[in-house]
């Protein structure tokens, strides 16, 4: 629908450029979002997903297990499109104090987007509402270390920016300049705490995301929060127990129709395109993921199984595994500390793992010393999209 341009343009200057800054209008949109049955069957259908998703974290009986290597996946990815080359092992490789195969600054900055969200899930469930108090506590957490430390971590932005183009005349898009910043984020506080009114959860978190990116209110680290502040919203609103929903990998394979449609409802204020686009993204990146819980599980038993052939490792190598499902990066020192077993034990079992006739593991360093193993075939299916 073609509502025309959302907001109002003023006059700003950035990097010493006349230019025409964007300040949105308050949510919800004016006209109301018109839901066609088209609309309205793709939400059903992201809904439908969502539920599945859901119950998949009550129903694994390792969903905190699964949870600790998704949440790490979506950090790697959400950062991947802000342009690190940080990879899911290059994370896990750093949580162990290990040296990733990349710069630190990436590493540090994928670190950063785990702490971050999951201090989001937690003030959640504490009670506390997304206001500017969490935003800025979250934003801080993100930036708190790597190249992040200087771009004024948990304080909305004091001068002009802008997306695209190498000056403000020329870019993409210039967000609103920083004195319209407060009022910009209270209205958006009030849309998100259904103030006066109530909006869908799901709906909420799709125009959410938009507004957020739109206002663009930290210096750096809009993107990563405003990815961030999707599963909060539905984990807000009791629609998923746990943050199992991320959008990053679907985002980053559609970049284009993602950046076209964010663009548009500011151009022409087309909120049902980005929403069709938005549900799709829901629905197939839910399916994915309980595609992928099953495939652990599933993996899990598998392996178990093929333990009893080890004799008497086989209850120490059996605790192994469960620790590889929470770290499928590990050392010596993880495996005795999570799996209450020796040092020698720990040893033995990682060998006979390793050999080919099982092949359940792989030693990553090649030395005798400080030895690395992946359980290969658990970040093999987190890596399949």
């Amino acid at each position: 629908m073609d509502r025309g341009t959302t907001g109002k343009y003023i006059k700003s200057i950035a990097g010493g450029v006349k230019c025409q800054a964007f300040v949105p209008d308050p949510l919800p949109p004016e006209p109301a979002l018109v839901l066609d049955s088209k609309l309205q069957n793709r939400i059903n259908q992201a809904m439908l997903a969502l539920g599945r998703l859901d119950a998949i974290s009550t129903l694994l009986p390792d969903a905190r297990l699964f949870l600790y290597s998704y949440v790490r996946k979506e950090a790697v990815m959400s950062s991947q499109i802000e342009g690190t080359q940080s990879s899911l092992s290059d994370l896990m490789l750093y949580e162990m104090e290990g040296l990733p195969g990349v710069p630190m600054d990436d590493v540090q900055e994928v670190s950063c987007y785990v702490n971050a969200l999951e201090l989001g899930v937690q003030r959640i469930r504490e009670g506390h509402p997304i206001t500017y108090r969490l935003i800025t506590e979250l934003h801080n957490a993100l930036m708190t270390s790597g190249r992040g430390i200087n771009k004024g971590p948990g304080e909305f932005r004091k001068n002009q920016v802008w997306i695209g183009g190498y000056r403000a005349d020329e870019a993409t898009f210039v967000p609103a300049p920083s004195n319209e910043l407060a009022e910009c984020w209270a209205a958006l506080e009030r849309f998100l705490n259904d103030v006066p009114e109530a909006t869908d959860p799901l709906t909420k978190a799709a125009l959410a995301h938009v507004q957020f990116e739109t206002i663009h209110p930290f210096m750096d680290g809009n993107g990563r929060l405003g990815r961030l502040l999707i599963p909060l919203v539905l984990v807000a609103a009791g629609i998923l127990n746990e943050p199992l929903l991320y959008l990053s990998v679907f985002f980053k394979k559609h970049r284009q129709v993602y950046y076209d449609r964010l663009q548009q409802v500011r151009l022409t204020g087309d909120w049902e395109s980005w929403l069709l686009f938005f549900v799709d993204a829901v629905a197939e990146t839910a399916a994915q993921a309980v595609d992928t819980a099953q495939q652990l599980n599933a993996l899990k038993q598998m392996h178990r199984q093929s333990l009893t052939q080890l004799g008497r490792l086989a209850p120490s190598a059996s605790q192994v595994l469960d620790v590889l499902f929470e770290y499928p990066i590990a050392n010596i020192n993880t495996l005795v500390k999570h799996a209450n077993i020796t040092a020698a034990t720990a040893g033995k079992v990682m060998e006979r793992l390793a050999q080919p006739e099982l092949a359940l593991v792989q030693e990553l360093t090649g030395q005798k010393r400080n030895r690395v193993f992946a359980y290969t075939a658990y970040i093999d299916i987190l890596n399949k999209e």
